[in-house]
């Protein structure tokens, strides 16, 4: 596990809960903001869910905040923080997303309410034996 610094901890903390704000979730109100530390140690990129009507169109924002990242040219991650309310652990589909680009990715999940509130793995302790095909 990479251990980052408090100061950076605290960012990337901030930096999820405002993309929390920008939610789009009419349906179920549950509002979920991430934020994505590269590979440079300074440089973040933020996500947040947008839910549909059509309910298996949803993206989380781990996933928004990963193909934003992709998007611009990035692949190499070192941390993601989520901000939800309660507490919740990345989804099945976040889970592999996220191991995708690393096993030792730092994933951190806060309550914006309580920001003391906060649960820690790497990527490869929330999906133990991913799914993997050989590049």
């Amino acid at each position: 596990m990479v251990s980052m610094k408090m100061e950076t901890e605290t960012l990337l903390i901030e930096q999820a809960i405002a993309a929390r704000e920008k939610a789009y979730a009419p349906y179920s109100n549950f509002k979920v903001g991430a934020a994505l530390l590269l590979a440079d140690g300074e440089t973040i990129v933020t996500g947040c869910n947008v839910e549909n009507a059509s309910y298996g169109l949803a993206i989380c924002a781990e996933r928004n905040a990963i193909c934003a990242a992709v998007a611009t040219g990035h692949q190499d991650f070192l941390a993601v923080v989520v901000a939800a309310s309660p507490l919740a652990s990345p989804c099945g589909a976040c889970r592999q997303f996220i191991v995708e680009f690393g096993k030792d990715i730092d994933v951190v999940s806060v309550d914006p309410n309580d920001t003391s509130k906060r649960l820690r793995w790497t990527s490869d302790e929330l999906i133990p034996d991913s799914f993997e095909f050989e590049k």
